[in-house]
């Protein structure tokens, strides 16, 4: 593997693990960051903050780990305090918690599920009462299981899929409105799997393309507030939800269809959200930016 350090020049091909991936043990959803082999990368020996966000309050939900996880680090490595908002990996949430208290910014760590909108309007009001504002709010926890058929798709799945994925975001959007300033910043990650999506991924496919619906509409509403609405676009991402939800066949070969022939890390993420977050994109709002491999986003 090529150095994280990433202020040198590097082969992108090279810079990170690639498939064939060892087979994993059993791993139950959502799935858990210390289970993975090999390691996801989240930024923590690479990311360097510049001060974009200084003293910005951020809530990430999903952050416990993946691009949540590198998100929450980057955010606060550029001056945010961060809320971590996740469904039930304790142990993954304090460690994200530890590696923004690190960096020397403060932590709140809210355990619950997002599928209930009276849930969302807590996450709302827990920064409002620690922090007295909210400017960044970022939609990216997200449920998701391969099948091979819709014939196994079960009812309580597909509204799983869509309350998680995109009931809460409505939700978390609704209520955080009413706090957000001028100049706050609403993420939304959506996937390649909106424009590109995967017969084995059915419901989420579908989730995934309303959040980019959604993003594009509900941006030019909250402009009339002073608030910009963009969303993430990924692709193959090497987290714990892909060998928790896809068969060994699949996540074996995980990202090999990229251009790169292989799966981004987190890190890899990280800066979009950033640059999103910050006024640095200040002129940007209902776009969706792609970060998938090469992959096309039509």
């Amino acid at each position: 593997m090529a150095t994280t350090d990433l202020t040198q020049s590097q082969d992108p091909r090279e810079q990170y693990p690639k498939p064939p991936f060892e087979q994993q043990q059993a791993i139950d959803y959502p799935g858990r960051d210390d289970e993975m082999n090999p390691m996801a990368d989240y930024g923590e020996q690479s990311y360097k903050g510049s001060g974009k966000l200084t003293g910005r309050k951020a809530i990430i939900t999903g952050a416990d780990s993946g691009i949540g996880r590198a998100v929450a680090l980057a955010y606060a490595r550029e001056g945010a305090d961060v809320l971590i908002s996740y469904l039930e990996e304790d142990k993954d949430a304090q460690e994200t918690a530890r590696l923004v208290e690190e960096s020397g910014q403060k932590a709140i760590i809210v355990k619950g599920d997002i599928q209930e909108e009276a849930h969302c309007q807590e996450l709302i009001q827990k920064a409002i009462d620690e922090w007295g504002q909210l400017d960044i709010l970022v939609n990216n926890a997200a449920f998701q299981m391969a099948r091979e058929s819709i014939d196994e798709v079960a009812s309580d799945e597909i509204e799983r899929t869509f309350r998680t994925n995109v009931f809460a975001m409505f939700y978390l959007c609704k209520a955080a409105m009413q706090y957000m300033k001028p100049g706050g910043s609403i993420i939304n990650t959506t996937s390649i799997q909106a424009y590109q999506p995967s017969s084995q991924l059915l419901a989420y496919a579908a989730t995934k393309a309303a959040i980019a619906n959604f993003t594009k509409a509900f941006a030019e509403a909250a402009i009339e507030q002073g608030i910009r609405v963009n969303a993430v676009a990924p692709g193959p991402v090497w987290t714990p939800l892909i060998p928790s939800t896809m068969p060994e066949e699949k996540f074996k070969k995980f990202g090999e269809e990229s251009y790169f022939k292989r799966p981004a890390q987190p890190i890899e993420l990280a800066p979009v959200y950033v640059l999103l977050a910050s006024q640095e994109g200040s002129y940007i709002t209902g776009m969706i930016y792609g970060v998938t491999g090469g992959k096309p986003m039509v």
